[in-house]
């Protein structure tokens, strides 16, 4: 269980790097449209589109990351109040909603994404790329999650958690 941790916590930092440049990207794209309209009077075709997929992708992306480093949002009022085998359960209660929660989001992202991949679809825009490039951040990054929920149940169980 130890490598599985490791294997999956290293692809979940991966995935954090991958998300922190699609937001470089993203805010240079951003600041060439700018200049592009208000500088030089010029209109723009790929660039809003491209920052609003970037961004969706970057959140899918590092999700995993945010999992690992407990940085969700949540409420720990009970579990402040329990300890030892209690806590475990209610942790992995907790951990293995998540896990079926992701694990049926994923599925049906790439369910989706097959489609959009054979069926050639494009987005209906003056731009028009692949439909597939925008949807394959939701299975990734939420797939990935759901390994990440499965390594952070194993943590608890070892006794590794914080």
């Amino acid at each position: 269980m130890t490598a599985y941790i490791r294997w999956v916590s290293s692809l979940s930092r991966l995935a954090a790097v991958f998300s922190l440049l699609l937001m470089a990207s993203a805010v240079l794209v951003v600041t060439q449209m700018v200049v592009i309209r208000y500088v030089l009077n010029a209109s723009t075709v790929w660039q809003t589109e491209y920052v609003v997929y970037a961004l969706v992708a970057m959140t899918f992306l590092a999700s995993p990351y945010v999992l690992m480093e407990k940085g969700h949002v949540n409420v720990d009022l009970l579990w402040m109040k329990l300890e030892g085998v209690p806590l475990k359960l209610v942790k992995s209660a907790a951990g293995l909603v998540g896990l079926v929660f992701c694990s049926l989001l994923a599925f049906s992202g790439w369910e989706y994404f097959a489609e959009a991949w054979s069926y050639g679809w494009t987005t209906d825009t003056v731009w028009g790329p692949p439909l597939w490039i925008p949807l394959l951040p939701l299975p990734l990054g939420i797939g990935l999650m759901a390994l990440q929920y499965i390594a952070e149940l194993g943590k608890i169980w070892k006794g590794d958690e914080a």
